[in-house]
This record gives C-alpha cells, sequence and structure tokens, in this order.
C-alpha cells in the first residue's frame, strides 16, 4: 500500500492491486492541496464527517469516476438525494469487509452538518477510519478531541500509519494529539488538519518533537509515504 497527504485532511491511498481511495477530498478551496477535483483518480471515496472541509468535492469526483462512498448512514443518505447510486452506510463501531480491503468506524468527538440553503443539517456522527489492506493498517483519526477510548483502539488494533489532526481548536492541539500518537501506539505518524487557516495553524514539528523517535514525521503535499 502506498499513502500521500494532501493538505488539510485528505488522504490518498493506493493499494497493490491499484485500487484507489480518496478520503476527505476538500481540494476546492484547500489552498494547501496538490490535487485537481476535475483530475483526480478515486476508485473508493471515505469521509470521516459531513462538514464542507470534509465532505468537500464528494459529489463532483463520485460522478466523473464512478467512486464508491462510504461513510455513515447519515452522509450516504443525503448524498444518494444528490444523485450517487454507489454507496455503503456505516456507523461508528462497525465493520465492514469490502473487495479492497476491511473498514471500520471509531468514534471522533466532533460535529458532522452541511449548510443547505443557508441552513445547517446534521448528518450524524463524525468518526474516524481505521483502513486495512494489504496487510496493512491506516488509521485516519477523522476531526475529533482526544479521548481515552484511543487506548483500546491502539491495544486492539496494529496501526501501521495514523493521521492524526493537530490544529487544535476544532480538534485536538499537538499536546493532546501527541498523547493519542502514544496511547494509538501507531508505528508512523502524519500531522493533519493544520495550517489550511488562521484558525488552526500550527508548527508541525513541534509535534513532531513530542513522540518517540522515528515515529513522526511531516511529508511534503503529495510525497508517497514510506511505511
Amino acid at each position: 500500500m502506498k499513502a500521500s497527504f494532501h493538505g488539510h485532511a485528505v488522504v490518498r491511498l493506493e493499494l497493490n492491486d491499484g485500487t484507489k481511495i480518496l478520503i476527505d477530498p476538500f481540494i476546492t478551496g484547500n489552498g494547501l492541496t496538490d490535487l485537481d477535483a476535475n483530475t483526480v483518480e478515486a476508485d473508493v471515496i471515505l469521509l470521516t464527517h459531513g462538514h464542507s472541509d470534509h465532505l468537500g468535492d464528494t459529489v463532483d469526483i463520485a460522478k466523473r469516476t464512478g467512486a464508491k462512498v462510504i461513510s455513515t448512514v447519515e452522509i450516504v443518505n443525503y448524498l444518494a438525494t444528490l444523485g450517487l447510486e454507489d454507496l455503503h452506510g456505516m456507523q461508528p463501531g462497525g465493520a465492514h469487509e469490502f473487495d479492497f480491503g476491511k473498514v471500520k468506524m471509531t468514534p471522533a468527538i466532533h460535529g458532522s452538518s452541511i449548510d443547505i440553503d443557508g441552513k445547517p443539517f446534521t448528518l450524524g456522527l463524525a468518526t474516524g477510519l481505521l483502513i486495512t489492506a494489504d496487510d496493512q493498517t491506516v488509521y485516519h483519526v477523522g476531526d475529533t478531541a482526544l479521548y481515552s477510548d484511543m487506548k483500546l483502539i491502539g491495544e486492539r488494533n496494529e496501526i501501521d500509519l495514523a493521521f492524526i489532526p493537530i490544529g487544535d481548536n476544532f480538534t485536538m492541539g499537538p499536546d493532546d494529539a501527541a498523547v493519542a500518537a502514544k496511547w494509538l501506539q501507531a508505528k508512523n505518524v502524519v500531522p493533519i488538519h493544520y495550517n489550511t487557516f488562521p484558525l488552526i495553524e500550527q508548527d508541525p514539528i513541534v509535534f513532531i518533537d513530542m513522540l518517540d523517535k522515528d515515529v513522526g514525521f511531516v511529508p511534503q503535499i503529495g510525497e508517497t509515504i514510506d511505511f
């Protein structure tokens, strides 16, 4: 499996068989990304929650590529009203074996809503995503606060690579994220959800320095992550 980070919370995974997985494709309006919503390839789109900086370009990308979209039941039901058909709904605590591998949803302490005609509508619960394929497990923690069950997640799963938010204000900051990384016992950790907007500006090296040696690193945008 290959992984890469593309700004904010956008992560791409490419499996050994060529399957391309796109997580939280906030591309249009994301000043940090190197991706183009009109050309990015995806066979599967995974969504942690419904906020616009995570749902992003999902509808346009899925319609263009025919990608399967996997998210909470509430989000996929909403996407169905927009014309998407290849959808799979889940909930936190649930797991499912797909053709490409296994996805398990974990809790995330965060909101999940979207504005429709200027009015907010809640779209269920926010989640994290444990993706297991090619004998490796990647954990996209999603937007979340630090919570004690991360210890259990770390004890029950061998996590090869974790993407952890550090931006603060809306998610964990570096201090709490460092605790999360230790509890998760991930072999490799990459910070996400920072520096996209003024409210979430952080120095990721401060976070990396809090971790055990050779665990955390800050890849270049679009760089293939070796893990």
